[in-house]
């Protein structure tokens, strides 16, 4: 059983799936954005008593608050028990790419998973520039970018374009411009620091 779950599946198994939760989303009058959970975390915290934006049913997101409770357990599982004996498979040109920032990726477990590289997230790389940058003005950026946005990535590119929404297909085309400015422009200067 484990080997059905561990094996690689198609991605229009995922695509059929996203599509059927978008459904049932629609037909319950729900919107799906993992941003939103932050605000009913706030609401939940007694942020709502000092800040109006969070004064708020956080209630009608607690379906919202399982899934991301779920999301982390799934995680969880598929790291552990479900993990794959080799590191993250990436192209070979990514590794090029990641190998002229000064990049490593791992070929061994014993490397790492490879899921983040490790040569620039951990707590040496806060003490530094680049780390600072990287870590807290990008997270910073994160987190003010979905804001301004109105949603997140998954709010935007799965609730907001399959309801036709026009401000999340100009949040999408956004997204991936700052993407693209990042990966091939920034990324370069910064981890020349």
């Amino acid at each position: 059983m484990l080997e059905f779950f561990s094996q690689s599946w198609h991605w229009s198994i995922s695509g059929a799936m996203i599509a059927f939760v978008m459904l049932l989303l629609i037909f319950f009058g729900q919107r799906f954005g993992v941003s939103s959970s932050f605000r009913a975390l706030c609401s939940i915290g007694g942020a709502g008593k000092k800040i109006d934006y969070f004064n708020y049913n956080w209630k009608s997101h607690s379906w919202l608050l399982t899934f991301i409770v779920g999301s982390m357990i799934g995680g969880g599982i598929a790291s552990t028990v479900l993990a794959s004996p080799e590191p993250v498979q990436i192209s070979q040109s990514t590794i090029d790419d990641l190998s002229e920032l000064g990049i490593k990726t791992p070929s061994t477990m014993e490397e790492g998973a490879g899921f983040l590289p490790t040569d620039v997230f951990n707590f040496d790389s806060l003490l530094s520039l680049k780390g600072m940058i990287v870590i807290i003005l990008g997270g910073f950026l994160i987190g003010f970018g979905t804001r301004w946005a109105g949603g997140c990535t998954s709010g935007h590119a799965i609730t907001g374009l399959s309801n036709l929404q026009l401000p999340s297909l100009v949040a999408v085309i956004g997204f991936f411009i700052g993407g693209l400015v990042m990966t091939h422009l920034l990324f370069p200067i910064i981890f020349s620091l």
